[in-house]
């Protein structure tokens, strides 16, 4: 006999619905109070104004700069060689050392020449001797002749010695003073106030006038120079302002950053190089600092002129359209709209605007990427700009438009 499992009883089921109910009821109106308060509250204000960095055109005396890349170039760099043959017997500089003109540099032994004027002096002694016996005797010849106590065939033969060893003595002056010049080039000498360089001899060494090897390299290093070069389009204003006054050019390093020295153009060469339209100008530094070093590449900004109360924005608010350059204005309502501006130059980020735009006037500098014509929009800091970085790196600008 097979026994069937026992079902539930009436008044359990009658408990397990009631509580399914009260459930359900619950959910309802948990849902309803929501409902209810989401609807009873106002709506969140929804921000329409876009954030963007704006700023107001400045007015200032602007500078007009050319920027190129200079060479660092001395004044005056020689070879310091010997001029007559010898023992080089001493050198008295070291390497890289800064020294003066006419300072010793070295000594070639000087007792071979020393013999050769001490010879030549002793010939110029004998020499005029003989030349004053001659004027004796002709002095004595011409008094006999005017007596009739004497031939004057005499007074013509002492004329004509005397003559000779007047010859002579000229001859034996010029051999000594060439002598003295010889010993004195057993002396070295720096001919100008510079640095030297590697040194070339050694003590010891036989040296020869006619060696190509010097001595050492001997440099200028103040003043000094820079050689630069320019378009051939910015030549007439140049030499139009170069004639009121000479030009100040600025040598900066290689990154714009420090200035190293201050000068003023001092050549502006006679022909345009026709391959690439530059033409070559030098300007010319006080360098007792030395921040200028020969062959040195260095930056050179030249200084046209400067535009009194010029009209400047950031360089980044300046956009490029179809029509030209335009910056996007800010109205008092706080809308944009584009507007054509004829822009300049660029001076160290700001860009000269000269016509179209009043100072005061505000432009978008940041985030023109984001707004149109007509769009409200709300200023933020760069900081706060999330795009602002990006834009940054795109949008910086500097030097010559």
């Amino acid at each position: 006999m097979k026994l069937s499992p026992q079902a539930p009883s009436q008044p359990r089921r009658l408990r397990l619905g009631l509580l399914v109910v009260a459930m359900l009821g619950a959910s309802l109106l948990i849902k309803s109070q929501w409902i209810d308060r989401a609807q009873a509250a106002p709506a969140a204000p929804v921000d329409s104004a876009i954030p963007v960095v704006m700023q107001a055109a400045g007015q200032k005396d602007l500078p007009i700069w050319i920027d190129a890349i200079g060479n660092v170039q001395p004044l005056n760099t020689v070879n310091v060689r010997v001029r007559v043959d010898g023992e080089l017997q001493k050198v008295l500089f070291t390497e890289g050392q800064m020294v003066n003109a006419g300072s010793q540099l070295a000594q070639i032994d000087p007792r071979v020449y020393q013999a050769q004027m001490a010879q030549a002096q002793a010939l110029v002694s004998k020499d005029q001797a003989q030349l004053a016996n001659l004027r004796v005797n002709l002095d004595r010849a011409s008094k006999l002749a005017a007596a009739k106590a004497g031939p004057t065939q005499d007074v013509d033969t002492y004329r004509a010695q005397l003559a000779a060893q007047q010859a002579t003595v000229q001859a034996d002056q010029a051999a000594l003073e060439n002598a003295r010049l010889q010993l004195a080039f057993t002396r070295i000498d720096a001919p100008f106030t510079g640095r030297t360089g590697q040194r070339l001899l050694d003590v010891g060494s036989i040296v020869h006038g006619a060696d190509a090897t010097g001595l050492v390299t001997l440099t200028q290093m103040d003043p000094i120079s820079v050689a630069f070069s320019v378009s051939q389009d910015d030549l007439a204003r140049i030499l139009k302002e170069n004639a009121v006054a000479p030009l100040q050019v600025l040598a900066m390093s290689r990154d714009g950053r420090q200035q190293l020295a201050s000068g003023s153009l001092n050549f502006i060469d006679s022909q345009v190089i026709a391959a690439s339209g530059q033409i070559q100008l030098k300007a010319q530094f006080h360098n007792g600092g030395q921040q200028l070093w020969p062959g040195q590449l260095v930056g050179a900004r030249l200084l046209v002129n400067t535009q009194k109360a010029a009209t400047v924005v950031p360089a980044n608010a300046v956009q490029q359209g179809q029509k030209g350059d335009f910056v996007y204005v800010v109205n008092a309502d706080q809308r944009v709209e584009p507007r054509q501006v004829k822009a300049a130059t660029v001076v160290d980020g700001q860009q000269w605007i000269k016509d179209g735009l009043a100072p005061g006037e505000v432009v978008v500098v940041q985030g023109q990427s984001r707004i149109a014509p007509g769009l409200k929009v709300k200023p933020v800091s760069l900081e706060s700009d999330p795009a602002a970085p990006e834009l940054a790196l795109t949008g910086s600008a500097g030097g010559k438009r």
